[in-house]
């Protein structure tokens, strides 16, 4: 039987388990910066919106899938970012799609971009002239960073959660040796030791856990 009391509870629960679940988070589901995080939000969303008007579902049953779609979200939030290989599955990776002034038609293909929505993508950046274009990457979200000829180098995360990202790297044309050099370590097992690592203007600069 339809009741606007069953409503407001089941409104009331959801709205807190939103709550919650973006604190726990870290508000990243607010600001969505990959299609995973997104995802995240549309089903949500739709389990409180569909779960509203039906009186055939419990409040229970409601806190049942509430409950499991939370714990999938935090268990999917700690493996992508404690375990390289699942985070680039499930979020992607930046996509250079031109290079010194050339399109690279293999990776737009790699990342679904036609060449309309590739000169679209360039327009809306302000490129009008590809010669003047040292670097375009794609990010996970979506948009597109521009790195103009002249203009100062780009920032490479080539340490994050403590792993190295080996395709960043492979962009940098270095190698492990170079790298741990740079750091001032002596092997892959002090990497757990560094929160993240960036390289640029040809210094490398490190924030570590305390």
């Amino acid at each position: 039987m339809f009741t606007y009391s069953d409503i407001a509870i089941k409104l009331i629960v959801g709205f807190i388990f939103i709550s919650v679940l973006i604190n726990l988070t870290g508000k990243g589901n607010l600001a969505p910066t990959s299609a995973m995080d997104q995802l995240q939000n549309y089903v949500l969303g739709g389990i409180v919106g569909g779960v509203l008007y039906n009186p055939a579902i419990t409040l229970a049953q409601f806190i049942t899938v509430l409950l499991i779609w939370s714990l999938l979200i935090l268990g999917t939030r700690y493996l992508k970012t404690h375990i390289h290989v699942i985070g680039k599955f499930l979020e992607g990776e930046p996509i250079t799609i031109v290079k010194n002034g050339q399109i690279l038609v293999e990776n737009c293909l790699k990342a679904n971009l036609s060449a309309k929505e590739v000169d679209f993508k360039l327009r809306t950046a302000g490129v009008y002239d590809l010669n003047d274009v040292k670097r375009a990457i794609l990010e996970q979200n979506g948009s597109l960073t521009v790195l103009r000829k002249g203009d100062g180098s780009i920032r490479y995360p080539v340490v994050v959660d403590g792993q190295l990202d080996y395709d960043v790297l492979d962009l940098m044309e270095e190698d492990e040796e170079w790298l741990f050099d740079k750091l001032g370590i002596s092997g892959a097992e002090e990497l757990k030791t560094i929160f993240m690592a960036t390289y640029r203007h040809g210094k490398m600069m490190v924030v570590k856990y305390e």
